[in-house]
């Protein structure tokens, strides 16, 4: 077995921010895509030939798994864009400078890199605002339809292109990054690790000298 790495404590924080929000996201990505191919229009026997259909769960559980990962995702992500505001206003200067012109050089991996955050950024903005919307949408044929800026449909394909695009982005955003990833997971288990054996350890030291004074 490697030695264990040492990891900073903002290394770990990041790393378990990054945690929440991928199980967040892997939540929302999968029962969006359940969504997308079982819509709930249509009616048995109707134009929905998947209408009815049940996979693992109902209908209104996906819904509540889509709901909370969601909502576990705009959380963590509002966090994360606090904890790493400087960087991001960093970027976005340096990126001006670089576009205007002005001495700024950015390698190829770079601007990459920047226009992969870009359309995270914009993709999951619009998708967690579209998101909102429907939260708070009772969807009854009563209501007001446009209840905000734009109709119901509208805000539907908003929802739906912007997390297929955020999908997409996210995917090729962690496989860029998958060394980073691979490396400080294994770190933090392997730190996981110690820290329970060295636990169980003292524990038992402590059982042995228990039984020890009771002889």
């Amino acid at each position: 077995m490697s030695p264990t790495r040492h990891l900073s404590p903002q290394t770990r924080r990041n790393w378990a921010i990054d945690a929440a929000l991928f199980a967040g996201a892997v939540a929302a990505a999968i029962t969006g895509i359940y969504f997308l191919y079982l819509p709930s229009g249509g009616y048995q026997g109707g134009r929905n030939p998947l209408y009815g259909v049940t996979i693992l769960f109902d209908r209104h559980t996906w819904d509540l798994i889509h709901t909370w990962g969601g909502a576990v995702m705009i959380g963590v992500a509002l966090t994360h864009l606090m904890l790493h505001w400087s960087w991001v206003v960093t970027m976005a200067k340096r990126v001006t400078r670089a576009v205007g012109g002005k001495g700024v050089h950015m390698t190829r991996f770079g601007v990459m890199n920047v226009v992969l955050n870009l359309a995270v950024a914009v993709s999951f903005a619009l998708a967690a605002i579209s998101g909102i919307y429907f939260m708070f949408d009772t969807g009854n044929r009563w209501a007001s339809d446009p209840m905000f800026l734009f109709s119901r449909t509208t805000w539907d394909m908003i929802h739906t292109w912007a997390g297929s695009i955020l999908i997409g982005a996210a995917v090729v955003h962690f496989a860029i990054h998958w060394k980073w990833v691979t490396k400080v997971t294994q770190s933090m288990w392997q730190s996981i690790a110690t820290s329970v054996s060295g636990a169980s350890l003292r524990l038992g030291g402590a059982s042995a000298a228990a039984r020890r004074t009771e002889v």
